[in-house]
């Protein structure tokens, strides 16, 4: 079924090349339908911000939280799907090296990226364009994606080779990723009122799937008729993003209106993915977001997918299922989710509201 997706459908552009030559009009493959243009749906959220969770307490070995912290991120993953997390376990001067290694990357001559184009067969390596469907209306970014686990996936020969120590940067910065996924799936599986381990065996054990996409958003000269990534949720399990320290442009969906994260310093910014929410029978949703961009600065965010391991059947947990509460989604593996994603491209929630068993629409 993967030989559908040997390459790319047309010919690749690089939105950085785009911007950096100075065009005052961006190409008709990147303007928005009217529906979808940030400036047809400006948000009025004034100083709404996704809610902000303090970790402290929570370590790999312990779950030492309050019962209000507990609290906080259980209606947060009820009612928003998404939060800020500070104390968190990982080092700040760790998030800066990882986020200023990968703009250097970005500012690398283009001949040196180009050694890293990716395929749809993958998507691994320096990439410009999500599905493949010839011509598709395109976001205005660039990116770079890469396998951390399972090992055998891991392939440093796809990682960058330049600026200097960038893979043991992308390395440690992974591993401390792995972790901090780990100690919020318990914190997850304890709020739905299972065991504290039970979304980790559902996802694998151990033997999940991490990866990464890192998202450069240049400047773009008209942004209100483009977006630097289509609306969308999230294929994966978790998702643990890293913002730009100084540009906001990552928009929630909130009660059918579009919220601008203003992120806290250091924090990450966590989201469900599809994954959680057929685990958790919908008790937890993935929700829309989508980034702008802007005319004065460029933009950079990593992007962590905290997956299940993509050949175990992944369904409703069978202490979430109940005669007033049906099953709301057949069993999927993760491989077979995310073919289905790859083909279509992003489509805000209609991928796993798709999947709903027929019963329950």
């Amino acid at each position: 079924m993967m030989n559908g997706l040997q390459d790319w459908p047309e010919p690749i552009v690089r939105v950085q090349s785009l911007s950096e030559s100075g065009l005052p009009m961006i190409p008709d493959r990147y303007v928005k339908p009217l529906s979808d243009r940030p400036s047809s749906n400006r948000p009025e959220n004034g100083d709404a911000n996704i809610p902000i969770i303090d970790l402290t307490g929570l370590t790999d070995d312990e779950t030492e939280l309050s019962r209000s912290t507990m609290d906080q991120i259980s209606s947060a993953c009820r009612d928003w799907g998404f939060f800020q997390v500070v104390n968190h376990g990982v080092s700040p001067g760790l998030m800066d090296q990882a986020r200023e290694t990968w703009r250097s990357f970005f500012h690398l001559p283009m001949e040196i990226k180009q050694a890293y184009a990716n395929s749809p067969k993958t998507y691994e390596g320096y990439g410009s364009r999500l599905g493949i469907e010839k011509g598709a209306i395109l976001d205005w970014s660039d990116y770079y994606y890469l396998h951390y686990l399972p090992l055998t996936l891991k392939d440093y020969n796809k990682w960058p080779g330049s600026p200097d120590y960038c893979r043991e940067v992308i390395d440690e910065y992974g591993k401390e990723l792995v972790k901090l996924g780990g100690r919020i799936m318990k914190v997850l599986s304890i709020n739905l009122g299972l065991n504290e381990s039970h979304l980790q065996n559902a996802f694998g054990g151990e033997n999940i799937g991490a990866c990464v996409r890192v998202n450069f958003y240049p400047k773009c000269p008209q942004p209100d008729l483009t977006l630097g990534l289509s609306s969308h949720s999230d294929p994966g399990g978790l998702t643990i993003l890293l913002p730009d320290h100084e540009v906001p442009g990552l928009q929630v969906r909130k009660d059918g209106r579009w919220i601008t994260v203003k992120p806290a310093r250091h924090a990450f910014i966590v989201n469900i993915g599809d994954q959680i929410q057929v685990l958790s029978n919908a008790n937890y949703k993935s929700v829309e977001h989508r980034v702008i961009v802007n005319s004065g600065m460029e933009r950079l965010s990593l992007a962590f997918f905290y997956n299940p391991k993509s050949d175990i059947p992944i369904k409703p947990v069978r202490e979430l299922v109940s005669a007033d509460k049906p099953a709301l989604y057949p069993p999927m593996t993760f491989d077979e989710y995310r073919l289905f994603i790859r083909l279509n491209g992003p489509k805000g929630k209609s991928q796993v509201e798709s999947l709903k068993s027929p019963r329950c629409h």
